[in-house]
């Protein structure tokens, strides 16, 4: 039996590690303090101190964003890096909550925290009050985050933001931050200002409101060259005391290997013969079914297309949102079109983008989308909005079309009909970019 003291994150991981390896423990827990690991090796390399990220701005991790990808990513890939620990914040309830029960290796520490690939996530409640929820999550958040530093006595700490939606509280939580000897990084996303969802006010304040996130933040961290230049167009001399912001670019990446599954797979084949799809035989479209990815036009014009295949649409999308599809484009009466549901499962998930003929990327407003690389990184054939970002990312390995009725059209027409060689031409120089 381990017996002692613990406090804190640290002393509840501790617990936890040994339980999983069938130790027992009965360990005195303090309301106060953080369990400290003070072990030192002996080596020709100077062992560094843990540097602890917290990240604000995702809802889950792992759901189909384009921030939940990169925080699941972001864990998964640095889970056995003993010199970095995660704290993510997640939302507990509402529009895109965390629900880690559809996830594999969760370990629960208590009702509102939980690890999970060696990241320590928390989840906030949030109130019903419309889209003034994002702003009051990313508030609730950072002050669970500046209260964890300082109850644990964190040592300079990141503060990583995604996304410029609290600008007017910025100033504040900068200087809190940094009296407690932390950081402040912030992903500035893309043109949140321009998205259609949002009224014109809204829109104002989006804008608004990057400009103070850009003043009060130590570095943006710009996943598109072209966010980049547009942050210093916009931003050089309106920092603090007048200084330019400091940037810095950091392309995404995706996964190239092939998924573990294979063709004749149990559940692979249940899942096709549960939508009516056939490998080989559909499009397919992965993400948020929100206006500015332009699901509509996609839907719109396979179904003006005379395409013998399908188009399967993997989304979260409610019933409202459908209904509202329904009245403007008839889609229920093409037999093609198929709301398929979610898929949580990333292998599940990779191999149908393998067996998809081709598929849509709608995005219009930037910048960098997980989706797309996913997307460019699993199938041969990919068909791109037309816009500077995507361009940016897969250059001359997709095709491109507008929102010109019938372009779409045309171009799934003529995509239907390509050679095998054409197919594995721009599938090599697919996986060549990423």
């Amino acid at each position: 039996i381990a017996l002692g003291f613990i406090s804190g994150f640290t002393g509840k991981a501790i617990e936890s590690g040994l339980n999983k390896n069938g130790i027992k423990t009965d360990f005195i827990e303090l309301e106060n303090g953080i369990t400290r690991i003070n072990v030192k090796i002996k080596s020709k390399e100077e062992v560094r101190e843990m540097q602890h990220v917290f990240i604000v701005g995702s809802k889950s991790l792992g759901a189909y964003g384009g921030y939940e990808t990169f925080v699941y990513k972001l864990t998964q890939y640095h889970q056995n890096n003993a010199n970095i620990k995660y704290h993510v914040a997640c939302k507990a309830n509402g529009d895109g909550c965390m629900d880690e029960t559809k996830l594999e290796g969760v370990t629960k520490i208590s009702d509102s925290e939980f690890e999970f690939q060696n990241a320590h996530c928390f989840k906030i409640k949030v109130p019903n009050i419309g889209p003034a929820v994002a702003i009051y999550y990313d508030v609730a958040a950072l002050k669970y985050c500046c209260e964890y530093i300082e109850k644990n006595h964190i040592e300079h700490p990141i503060v990583y933001i995604l996304a410029c939606r609290i600008g007017p509280f910025m100033e504040h939580f900068y200087n809190k931050i940094h009296k407690l000897g932390g950081k402040v990084y912030l992903n500035p996303d893309g043109h949140e200002w321009m998205r259609a969802k949002w009224s014109a006010p809204i829109r104002k304040y989006w804008k608004i409101s990057e400009q103070m996130m850009v003043k009060h933040c130590d570095l943006v961290i710009c996943d598109s060259v072209n966010i980049e230049k547009y942050i210093h167009e916009c931003y050089d001399g309106k920092g603090i005391n007048g200084k330019n912001p400091k940037t810095t670019f950091i392309a995404y990446g995706a996964d190239t290997c092939k998924s573990v599954l294979s063709d004749d797979d149990e559940k692979l084949l249940s899942w096709y013969h549960e939508k009516g799809l056939t490998p080989g035989e559909f499009y397919l479209v992965v993400g948020r079914f929100v206006p500015e990815n332009n699901y509509e036009t996609m839907i719109r014009e396979f179904m003006k297309s005379n395409s013998k295949k399908n188009f399967a649409i993997i989304t979260n999308v409610n019933d409202k949102f459908l209904d509202e599809l329904e009245q403007k484009v008839h889609y229920k009466t093409d037999s093609r079109i198929k709301f398929v549901g979610t898929v949580y499962d990333q292998e599940l998930l990779k191999k149908i983008r393998e067996d998809a003929y081709g598929y849509f990327h709608g995005h219009e407003v930037g910048g960098t989308n997980p989706s797309l690389l996913e997307a460019l990184g699993s199938t041969k054939l990919n068909l791109l909005l037309d816009v500077g970002f995507n361009r940016e990312v897969a250059e001359d390995s997709a095709l491109y079309w507008t929102k010109g009725s019938g372009n779409l059209a045309r171009l799934i027409e003529n995509a239907d009909q390509m050679s095998a060689a054409e197919f594995d031409k721009l599938g090599m120089k697919a996986k060549k970019r990423i």
